[in-house]
């Protein structure tokens, strides 16, 4: 199998970038290996925290990390003082590339250098122009062949874990596009975070399959900044709230119809979303997939989409899915369980822990494989509700009220209540200021069952979600109850 490196000399005369400059890219990924490689060898090699912030150097510095076989931690720059503590905790870095924040103290970096660590760990005093370094290591000592790549997951509960991923897990999932969409080369249009298995994916593809690359920050694709390129030979990957944005501006709308697919992932999408996108005939391909399988295991093609299919898609060929009731036994199509996945690009573990043999692994998702073998989601288990005896998903309430068109957001939570074991919640963004609740109440009553309609609505000004377009329900909860409590007084 190629390494990195290979890859990257195999670009080398191609232009490959599009709005960067590539021979630039190519020769910076190369320093950043040569400089890497120079330092004092240890038994151990040396952690590494990538926190860059711009793009170019981001990827520069992950292939020149990789090509070292260094375990490397994709890092948010924008993380707060809690998520830092938790990420130097956890990995006790020996290098740290890139920017982010510590409290007061900006970390920052532009060459390398070595300066020791704290005893506790925390980021050292760092001066301007530096990179964080453990002491010198003894020379000589070898390298392993396979460098780990750490994916962060699991930030919008508020306790960041690292799916442990490797340059031959993440080509497992390149390989499975690639044959599922019959394609030799991808090219990618990315405004995803590139530290997101989401963003980097899009980057893998189109770096191993000499496809081309082009990167854009969603607000300013949002602002109206489009690069020239020719949309019918993209792929292009959105979250559903990002779609929903675009979908508002009739010249980004129309320039999405261009696009050869629009991959829709992160997050599950509502049906009005789902419907608005059919009808401008936008070629979308809903996916379903997670961090721990580097990206997407199941897509829905956009010709079966544009045709009226319903589903998460058909499973991809580097991955199988099997449908299991509580006691393990495997169900037949049509029939609601919980999700395995086995898959060529499956996760190692969790930092610091590799599992042995992870040939299955167990998801929270609920769903069934129809006749046709096409994936549907019905929910998480961890999300369903018991309130009165009764089992509900959030996600069929949320799709009835956002068919209201009567608020621009939606979550549905059950808070603890005496009574009923749970009370369903909704907390929802009004679609203008001055509509009540009782008037969505009302529209509801002949969609779904009186014990589906949330006895609580709270009204905000937005919810709480990642860049992937994840609510943090934790959150929500906590603020369900405040202001619940605040309204009781």
């Amino acid at each position: 199998m190629e390494k990195p490196l290979d890859y990257l000399n195999n670009l080398a005369e191609n232009d490959w970038l599009i709005g960067y400059d590539s021979r630039q890219f190519n020769q910076l990924a190369q320093e950043l290996y040569l400089e890497l490689t120079q330092l004092p060898v240890s038994e151990t090699p040396p952690k590494v925290i990538l926190a860059e912030r711009e793009p170019l150097r981001f990827l520069a510095s992950f292939l020149a990390a990789c090509a070292a076989n260094y375990p490397v931690f994709l890092c948010n720059p924008d993380w707060g003082t809690q998520e830092w503590q938790q990420v130097l905790d956890l990995v006790q870095p020996d290098i740290v590339l890139g920017m982010g924040r510590w409290g007061d103290r900006e970390m920052k970096r532009t060459y390398i250098k070595s300066f020791p660590l704290s005893p506790s760990h925390a980021p050292c005093p760092m001066p301007n122009d530096a990179t964080c370094f453990k002491s010198a290591k003894p020379p000589n000592a070898v390298a392993p062949q396979c460098p780990l790549i750490m994916i962060p997951t699991g930030g919008s509960s508020g306790q960041i874990k690292f799916a442990i991923h490797t340059w031959e897990t993440l080509i497992a999932s390149v390989k499975g596009f690639t044959e599922y969409f019959q394609l030799n080369q991808v090219n990618s249009f990315c405004v995803l975070p590139l530290y997101h298995v989401s963003g980097l994916m899009q980057f893998i593809r189109s770096f191993t399959t000499r496809g081309k690359l082009a990167i854009l920050p969603f607000k300013a694709l949002e602002s109206g900044q489009i690069l020239n390129i020719k949309q019918s030979e993209f792929f292009i990957s959105l979250v559903p709230t990002q779609l929903q944005r675009l979908l508002q501006n009739p010249e980004l709308t129309e320039w999405l119809t261009q696009f050869n697919t629009v991959l829709l992932g992160g997050a599950p999408a509502w049906n009005e979303l789902l419907e608005k996108a059919r009808f401008h005939r936008i070629r979308l391909a809903p996916t379903y997939g997670m961090t721990e399988t580097a990206s997407q295991i199941a897509t829905l093609k956009p010709d079966d989409f544009l045709n009226g299919k319903i589903s998460n898609g058909q499973i991809l060929p580097h991955a199988q899915v099997t449908i299991h009731n509580q006691q393990g036994e495997i169900l037949n199509s049509n029939q609601i369980g919980n999700i395995t996945i086995k898959a060529q690009s499956l996760a190692l573990g969790y930092y610091p822990i590799i599992q042995e043999n992870q040939d299955n692994f167990q998801v929270d998702d609920l769903g069934f494989l129809d006749d046709q073998s096409y994936l549907n989601i019905v929910g998480r288990s961890s999300e369903k509700i018991i309130t009165g005896g009764e089992n509900i998903y959030p996600a069929e309430i949320e799709s009835a009220i956002r068919a209201t068109q009567l608020v621009t957001d939606i979550c549905v939570i059950g808070i603890p209540d005496k009574h009923w074991g749970q009370a369903l919640t909704a907390i929802y963004i009004p679609q203008k200021s001055n509509i009540c609740s009782l008037k969505i109440q009302t529209l509801l009553k002949d969609k779904l069952s009186k014990f589906k309609i949330p006895k609580y609505w709270i009204p905000q000004q937005n919810l709480p979600r990642n860049a992937q377009g994840k609510i943090n329900r934790q959150q929500l909860e906590k603020i369900a109850i405040e202001y619940l409590q605040n309204s009781l007084k």
